[in-house]
């Protein structure tokens, strides 16, 4: 089922551009309302939930969408400038219909991105993003009278902050001081917040978004700034978002960056062993080290793997009944929380295991070892399918026996971006690098690979 306009993470891309303007998002608001009416929801339900992050081309996207969603007689409302999961939570809390976020996510604040979740707080199947395409091809801007863009803004961010200070039990964190970085994006309304009312003192960054610095030089993308911030004021961790704050990077006490894997890891190994690990199973995708899956079952549990993408995640935990899930990305997802990812969650998760057990995140991490892993981004002009291209599958093949059954290759397109992701994990580093530099040569060789 191949998209023309939704990538892995919804629509996304230059606002002004072809894609992201309030011209396409208005017709892009018309068709998934016009699909949820045929098949997931009738406009006579609660009105539809829409948010955005910190971008300044946000609210007039926002406007657009609701204009297109409107046009479909659905009533809708909005959270304001919000975390994604914030949305999902509300989708769920007032029984919406569907949910949309204005966002690009770790995206530059030039870009500007639209992706739908359903009634039940999860982001939607491919097939249905192929019907609303489809849709959309039927819906002339012409038909779209204008609305009046006013939207009711509902307390859903407070809603949302008291459901997630009880994850943890009252005064928790009281003595602890946290460093949190917010990628002057949208976290600035949650993270932050809930860690005080938790006790902790929070050291900030990245928390004056003007709506054109969101991710710059902050955030999940650039760990050294909080990692400054978390030795120089000694803090227990420092916590980490993208400018939607569904994604976590955690820093220790020491400074040092953890990945979504060896979060995983950390999670797992205390639900494990309360036994609250759904089915023994964590659902992780092929990005992930194979050190995880090792170690998961050196513990007594199993490792499911899906595509990459936190969508794919949660339908494999939904279809298999399981409980956590995540990318090594830094989606995690804690079903019996939330149906998506969200990185207070995930950070409330982990130091709930740090607490539980003692120990400071530094010795916590020790839990995964992982496999030498090299990974490598290439820009590319397009993206012709890799299996039209022979002398790179040889090339695969020719890595593969060199590794001699102790690692693994991993190529694949970027859904948000245009860029091959080339991963090599092997026994040891040096043989780990051989592989990916004779890789690179034929990728570079065989695709049309621009300089950035």
């Amino acid at each position: 089922m191949k998209r023309r306009y939704f990538g892995t993470d919804g629509v996304r891309g230059p606002f002004g551009g072809p894609l992201i303007n309030p011209t396409f998002a208005r017709r892009l608001g018309a068709a998934a309302a016009r699909f949820a009416k045929g098949t997931l929801a009738s406009p006579d339900q609660a009105p539809v939930i829409i948010g955005r992050d910190t971008r300044a081309s946000g609210l007039e996207l926002e406007f657009a969408v609701a204009e297109g969603i409107r046009s479909q007689g659905f009533q809708v409302v909005s959270v304001g400038a919000a975390p994604t999961p914030v949305v999902s939570f509300a989708v769920r809390h007032y029984r919406a219909p569907f949910g949309v976020v204005i966002t690009a996510s770790h995206n530059p604040a030039a870009d500007n991105g639209i992706k739908f979740f359903s009634g039940s707080g999860t982001k939607l199947k491919d097939a249905h993003e192929v019907e609303i395409e489809r849709l959309l091809e039927e819906i002339d801007q012409t038909d779209l009278a204008s609305i009046s863009p006013a939207l009711t803004v509902i307390p859903a961010v407070q809603l949302y902050n008291d459901s997630l200070a009880g994850v943890l039990p009252r005064r928790a964190l009281q003595g602890w001081t946290v460093a949190v970085d917010c990628s002057n994006g949208a976290a600035v309304a949650t993270t932050p917040l809930v860690l005080e009312r938790l006790g902790a003192e929070v050291i900030r960054v990245g928390d004056q978004p003007d709506g054109r610095n969101i991710n710059d030089g902050v955030g999940s993308q650039h760990p050294e700034v909080l990692a400054d911030r978390v030795t120089h004021h000694r803090a227990k961790l420092g916590i980490a978002h993208d400018g939607d704050a569904d994604r976590l990077v955690l820093v220790d006490e020491k400074g040092s960056v953890l990945d979504g894997d060896e979060l995983l890891a950390i999670v797992a190994r205390r639900a494990l062993s309360k036994g609250e690990l759904r089915k023994k199973t964590l659902v992780a995708t092929v990005q992930s080290n194979l050190g995880l899956k090792v170690a998961i079952e050196g513990w007594g549990g199993e490792l499911v793997q899906t595509s990459v993408g936190d969508r794919y995640v949660v339908e494999a935990m939904l279809e298999g009944g399981y409980s956590i899930g995540g990318e090594s990305s830094g989606h995690l997802i804690f079903m019996d929380v939330s149906p998506s990812g969200d990185g207070l969650v995930a950070a409330l998760k982990v130091i709930e295991a740090m607490i539980d057990s003692g120990e400071p995140l530094s010795e916590l991490r020790k839990c995964l070892k992982r496999f030498p892993q090299v990974v490598r981004a290439l820009k590319v002009a397009a993206k012709p399918s890799l299996e039209s291209l022979p002398l790179l599958k040889q090339a695969v093949a020719a890595g593969e026996t060199e590794l001699k059954g102790e690692g693994r290759i991993l190529l694949r397109y970027s859904g948000t971006e245009p860029r091959i992701r080339l991963l090599v994990e092997g026994p040891d580093m040096s043989r780990t690098v051989a592989v990916m530099d004779a890789l690179e040569v034929v990728v570079r060789n065989e695709l049309d690979v621009l300089e950035d």
